[in-house]
């Protein structure tokens, strides 16, 4: 039973690590800010009378 869980701690770690370098591949690391702004446009306060 402990093989099990060793086994699935180490391939449960590979994948989260092999998931983020594929996302940080595919978006580019220095894209966090425009991310950001691209789901939420800046907030804009309005004119006042």
């Amino acid at each position: 039973m402990r093989l099990l869980k060793t086994q699935f701690a180490r391939f449960f770690a590979l994948g989260f690590a092999g998931g983020a370098v594929l996302v940080f591949g595919v978006m580019g690391i220095d894209t966090g800010t425009s991310l950001s702004d691209s789901m939420v446009p800046p907030a804009e306060a309005a004119t006042t009378r």
